[in-house]
């Protein structure tokens, strides 16, 4: 077996006994990811017809996210297109196939046609835009750090350059209710959209809390105790030096 994987690394329980929490986490990891899929045949232009397997009377696609590990699980070399975890899921959901993910590794699953459509409602989550100004601000709560805090940070550092910063803090809405609020600084009114876009995905796989996440992007003075998010970003790996396409193939089966 190659060296562990991101999602190797994340699965140190076994996918299909981990708790809902980890679960979640390792699929939202899994619509991030480059995966390998199988293929029938080599692609024939822009069309490429997956290798389907029978499993417990449904057919399924079978992918990796190291293209080496297809070969060893298939027994012979393999022809494969490099696709987006999201597409992959989305376009075997609609066609109510399942998916297996890295046989034989720590991160091994079998994701039938629910939990791929689970998959695809998440990854559709859209924030709703409010005009509502909190009637105060405070420290966000201890739970809610624990469970957000790391997630967004390491999610907006990859959009690093859209934003120069982002705090978590409690807030009072009109009425009462309580909820937290991420603060982003520094990003611009057409990148906006994108960055609620990815903060309401995130959260869709993250343990729900309590009043749910609100953001904005308008200027706040900070209150004591809220939290700002260390957003550093590890150094990229150096780039592949074969060029990749601009779009995957189109898949069918």
């Amino acid at each position: 077996m190659t060296r562990p994987s991101d999602l190797d690394r994340l699965c140190a329980v076994p996918f299909h006994i981990a708790d809902d929490a980890t679960r979640a986490a390792v699929l939202g990891h899994l619509a991030d990811a480059e995966l390998f899929a199988a293929l029938a045949e080599d692609p024939r232009g822009d069309v490429a017809d997956l290798m389907l397997f029978d499993m417990d009377g449904t057919r399924a696609a079978l992918a990796c996210d190291d293209a080496a590990e297809l070969a060893a699980f298939v027994g012979r070399p393999v022809a494969h297109a490099a696709v987006p975890g999201r597409v992959l899921a989305g376009a075997l959901a609609a066609e109510g196939r399942a998916l297996i993910v890295n046989p034989g590794r720590p991160s091994e699953m079998l994701l039938d046609a629910h939990a791929l459509g689970w998959l695809e409602r998440a990854l559709a989550q859209r924030p709703g835009e409010g005009e509502a100004r909190p009637e105060s601000l405070g420290a966000p709560e201890a739970h809610v750090v624990a469970a957000l805090a790391g997630p967004l940070a390491a999610r907006l550092a990859r959009m690093g350059d859209l934003l120069s910063g982002a705090a978590l803090v409690g807030a009072v809405w009109p009425g009462g209710a309580r909820g937290t609020l991420l603060a982003i600084e520094g990003a611009v009114g057409d990148e906006q959209p994108a960055i609620a876009k990815a903060v309401a995905e995130l959260v869709a796989f993250l343990p729900p809390v309590d009043g749910g996440v609100d953001v904005t992007f308008q200027p706040l003075p900070l209150p004591p105790g809220a939290l700002r998010l260390e957003l550093t970003q590890a150094p990229a790996p150096a780039p592949e030096p074969a060029p990749k396409p601009d779009l995957p193939p189109r898949l069918r089966w």
